[in-house]
């Protein structure tokens, strides 16, 4: 276990980032997805163990859990509105939709507009709320104009049940195109520390003020071997492999905003962990290189 105590380690370590100019947040957040069962379908084992979890995680600070309609199907929504509702003041519960599931593991994405409207309508009622903070994209469906796409999200916007819309897997191109229709305000794609394939969609959204999601920010746990760099400054630290690999997002660019997923409280507590953990720049260069 990392030397950095969970009392000193409180999400708000990590430093604050304004979502669409009116919804702080601190800068490390929560994945929700770990919570559903294999294939991110069905309940988990633990129904119970899961809305404990997610207490948790408010507990130490956190106030940003992403989720979306697609994980369960259903499931992950409900499981956060149970545990959590009345939320707190301040917890931003972000969501996403247009991808349909037909079983365990399998994805399709659907941008038709009549089916988008659908996707909201039921988030807010899952979650019980009035208007999602953040409501994302999970995917552009190829069949189906952008401007279809996201001019149903414009109009749920206008009409007060989504504040903020984002998009997920993107280029700069399509980002570019989306902003022409309705104002982006966050990014979520693949990235992290052994995974910089979106590295030219990080600099566009350091750029322009927009939050960028990284998903799948520990890889599984599959980031720097026993002698890499990061294995050894990790060591140097007192810290773990992969809270140093949080740190590393954190310190790459003030608009990540890595969302890190688990179903164990262990785990957990260590990742909120690496909000504490500083390195000079000369070390951050070191393990660049």
């Amino acid at each position: 276990m990392s030397k950095h105590p969970i009392s000193k380690s409180k999400a708000a370590a990590s430093g604050k980032f304004k979502l669409g100019g009116d919804r702080v947040v601190h800068r490390l957040g929560f994945g929700a997805m770990r919570l559903t069962g294999r294939g991110v379908w069905g309940e988990s084992q633990d129904p119970a163990a899961a809305r404990r979890l997610l207490r948790k995680v408010v507990d130490l600070g956190i106030n940003l859990i992403d989720t979306a309609d697609s994980y369960g199907p259903e499931v992950n929504e409900l499981q956060i509105s149970q545990a959590l509702h009345p939320y707190s003041k301040g917890l931003l519960i972000a969501t996403k939709g247009g991808l349909t599931r037909s079983g365990p593991g399998a994805w399709a994405p659907v941008g038709r507009a009549e089916y988008l409207q659908q996707c909201v309508e039921l988030s807010l009622r899952r979650l019980k709320i009035d208007c999602i903070d953040l409501y994302q994209l999970h995917r552009l469906d190829p069949q189906v104009p952008m401007a279809e796409t996201l001019g149903c999200l414009k109009k749920l916007r206008r009409q007060g049940k989504i504040r903020h819309i984002g998009l997920s897997e993107v280029s700069v191109d399509e980002i570019k195109q989306a902003r022409k229709i309705v104002p982006i305000v966050s990014v979520q794609n693949l990235y992290n520390f052994g995974n910089r394939q979106s590295e030219d969609v990080l600099d566009y959204c350091t750029k322009h003020k927009l939050g960028f999601i990284p998903w799948f920010p520990l890889a599984a746990g599959k980031i720097g071997g026993p002698r890499s760099a990061l294995a050894k400054a990790a060591k140097r630290h007192g810290a773990t492999v992969s809270q140093l690999a949080l740190a590393w997002l954190l310190h790459r660019s003030p608009v990540i905003l890595p969302i890190p997923g688990t179903s164990s409280l262990a785990h957990l507590k260590e990742n909120v962990g690496a909000a504490t953990i500083k390195l000079s720049k000369s070390e951050w260069a070191e393990i660049d290189a």
